[in-house]
This record gives C-alpha cells, structure tokens and sequence, in this order.
C-alpha cells in the first residue's frame, strides 16, 4: 500500500513553498536581494571558499552588484570594478587596501571636504600621514611632497568647489616614476567625459550617488582598478601584495597578477569592513548608467548656457566654469573634456552671505541641497555647509568667498533655468548693479555643434 506524502507544516511551508529555484532569462538585470545563495553540492562551497568560484554571500559577492562593476569597468577603460556602499566607502577602502600605520599620502588640497576630513583625522588616528599640494598644476609640487614612506597620490578629476582641473598625464607620471598609484576621483567628470585611467591613473573611485545613478535616490560607490600592478616594481612598497599569506599559501599578486591590487580590496578589505552595497541599490546605478551618456551631455550642454549666462550679470562677480576661458585651467580642458566641461561649478555674487541667502530663497526650479549630480538642479552656499569646516583664509584660497554658490545643473530646459537664476538675482541685487564691460566678460570656448550657443 502507498504510502501517503509526507504534507509539511504550515510553518514550514511558509519558509521554503514557492522557493524552487528556475533560471528564466532577464532583459535588465535582475535584483539578487538576498543575504545568501544556496550551494549546488559540497565540493561547490568548498571551491567557493577556496577559490573564490561562484556566489556565496552577498557580502562578499552579489550577481546584481558583479554585473554593475563589469559595467562600469567597462566604462572607466579599466581591468575590474569594486562596487561598496558610498563613495566616502569607495575612498576609504582603496586607501586601506594601499597604506598602512607609518605611510604616507600625497592629496591635492582641493578636495571634497568630507574626504579632507578622513585624511586628516580618521587616517591620522591610525597612524598615516598626509601632505596636501596646493599648487596642483605644478608637477614638481607633487614630487616635493613625496617621502620613502609615500604609497598613494589622491585627486579630483575635475575639483568641488573651484572646477580646478588635474592634469593626469603629468601627476600620474611623478607617482609612476616613484611606483607609486595615482587615485583619481572622477565623480564630478563621470567616464563619459574623462576616463583618467586612459591618461596614466593607476585607481579611479566615483560617488555613484551622483552622475552614475542620477536620480539621487541611491548611495553607492565604486572603485576601478587598471589592472596593472608591477609586483617586481612595486612590491617592495606593497608587501601585504607580495608576501605570503598566513597559511603559507601563494600572495595576492602571485594568485591574481596585474589585478593584485583590486583583488586585495576585494577580497580583504572590503568584506572585512563590510561596506556592503545593497543589491537593490546596485540595481538602480545600473539602470542610471544606461543613460549616462544622454544625461551627462544635455547637463553638460545646459551649464555651458547658464555658465556663460552667468558671467555676462553685472551681479555675478565671478563664474568659476572649466569651460569659460577664463578660468585658470581652461586649457586643460581641450585635451581632457573634448566632450563638455561638466555641470557642477561655481559662482560668487557682489556682496556676501546676505545677498546668497536672497538669491537661494528666491528660487523655485533649482533645489536647495547638499548633492550634486541629480537630473534635477542644485544649489549650495559652501561657505556656510560643505566648507564651514575650513577657516575664511583657506576658503577664499579655494575660491569660496562669502557670496560664493555651487550649482549642480540638471537636465531641465535651460531657458527654465535662467529665468530662475534671474528670479535670484532680482532678490538679491534688488537695486541695479553698473553693468560690467564687455571686456570682462568671459567667451565660452567652442563646443561641439550640438551645444546651444
């Protein structure tokens, strides 16, 4: 006589019910959000956990996190990807995956405060110091400040706040002559417009809260290696890269080669200190990164406009714009942004905090916000929030002045954006200014046919 099925419990079919697994084709990439995956057999978690085969733990891999870091990879013309939680994570991680207690980091001192700050003080209380160039332009400030115990150079691609430009080429070269990697923050160019790798830059790190998701929903950030360590070049500088490991077994460059430095983070760093992206999160960057391109130019082409706008107002002291040609670094830009100049930059009003608090409450299209990167525009006063840290001296030396304002300039139609911006300049300079002479007024350099005039 058959035996009748075994008809599990209530509690536990409301655990494993539904749970066969299917593996049906997707267009977009599916969302693995799970802490865990199952193994197929035994030899399957072994070859997991001893070779790093297939998926285990999303903390340490995810299926919708490896298809975004293959995709920005790609974009940023590098070897492999690393996708964390934000871009402070980004930075942190691929500075502890270089420097240890006693080392040394050389940083251009336009930097995101919040970055001046890790450097500065979460850094220094382990022990590793930091020297800042100032003069960023100057190849031979860099190699002033480099020690015995330096073992990373870090810039911004393009600056917050100024717009200062680096020039890669010539820093990548001072940290190469030494063996040294060149980390470039390239939130604010975004691979469309700048892919430093190309250009000598051994790491890129992005925010991928910005430009790469662009719908400021998401937190997230990203490290890219170029998958060129020179372990007998290098490897002195970098022992933890080269040694072997505590089991004897073979190191990091011996098993990984090139790609020894990413590995490292990989499989060390990051999931030690569990900066873990969510996969939902990876999910939504990936979906921003198929527009990127599109997003990036119309924001690019919409800055130009309002930028050149800008410096044309008898109320505008200054427009800090890599794309006028008045700016200091201008001419960096023909060679590093032939495809536009960004959307993130500054201006200074005539007056202070007073006319800045006029001109920001007097808006209605462009948001009032720490953030940038948002198809939405942004503005912020950096002396009062992102640079408040900073004493009056070392702010105005960056080029934030008391009536100083960022703008983070979205994909709205421009025409929209300049009735805004003049709606703000109406609040804050109520009384006429004496218009400036054309002689001052700064030319947009040529852009390519499809950006407005």
């Amino acid at each position: 006589m058959a035996t009748a099925p075994h008809r599990q419990a209530f509690s536990t079919r409301q655990v494993h019910a539904g749970s066969t697994h299917r593996s049906p084709a997707s267009r977009t990439t599916p969302i693995y959000l799970t802490a865990g995956f199952p193994f197929e057999g035994f030899d399957d978690a072994a070859a997991h956990f001893g070779q790093g085969d297939g998926f285990g733990y999303t903390r340490i891999g995810n299926p919708t996190v490896d298809a975004v870091e293959r995709k920005v990879a790609s974009l940023e013309s590098g070897a492999q990807a690393l996708l964390v939680a934000s871009g402070q994570a980004a930075i942190s991680v691929a500075l502890l995956g270089l420097v240890a207690s006693g080392e040394h980091i050389v940083a251009s001192s336009h930097i995101y405060e919040g970055t001046r700050g890790l450097l500065q003080e979460n850094l220094a209380r382990l022990g590793i110091d930091v020297d800042f160039v100032d003069d960023i332009d100057d190849p031979a400030a860099w190699e002033a400040q480099i020690r015995p115990s330096t073992r990373a150079l870090f810039a911004e691609s393009i600056a917050n706040a100024r717009n200062d430009l680096l020039d890669i080429a010539a820093v990548s070269a001072v940290g190469d002559a030494h063996g040294i990697p060149l980390i470039v923050d390239n939130t604010l160019a975004t691979p469309y417009l700048l892919r430093p790798i190309e250009h000598g830059a051994a790491i890129v790190v992005h925010s991928a809260s910005k430009f790469l998701s662009g719908q400021g929903s998401v937190l997230g950030g990203v490290i890219v290696d170029d998958g060129r360590f020179d372990a007998g070049r290098s490897g002195v500088l970098f022992p933890h890269l080269v040694a072997k490991s505590r089991s004897d077994s073979p190191s990091v460059a011996d098993r990984h080669g090139g790609l020894a430095r990413i590995a490292y983070l990989r499989e060390v760093v990051a999931p030690r200190l569990g900066p873990t992206p969510s996969p939902l999160n990876a999910f939504l960057i990936g979906q921003g990164l198929e527009t990127l391109s599109l997003r990036i130019q119309r924001q690019s082409e919409n800055a130009a406009r309002v930028a050149h706008w800008l410096a044309t107002r008898p109320e505008v002291e200054s427009v800090d714009y890599i794309g006028l040609p008045s700016h200091p670094h201008h001419r960096h830009a023909e060679r590093y942004l032939p495809d536009g100049a960004g959307s993130v930059f500054t201006f200074t009003l005539r007056g202070g905090v007073d006319e800045a608090r006029l001109f920001i409450e007097a808006l209605e299209v462009v948001t009032h916000m720490t953030h940038v990167g948002d198809v939405r525009s942004l503005i912020l006063h950096p002396a009062t929030t992102s640079h408040v840290q900073r004493t009056t001296r070392e702010r105005e030396s960056h080029g934030v002045h008391a009536g100083t304002l960022r703008l983070s300039i979205g994909i709205e139609d421009p025409a929209d954006l300049i009735v805004d911006l003049g709606r703000g300049l109406a609040a804050s300079h109520p009384e006429p200014v004496p218009a400036l002479s054309l002689s001052a007024i700064p030319v947009v350099r040529r852009r390519p046919a499809s950006v407005p005039a």
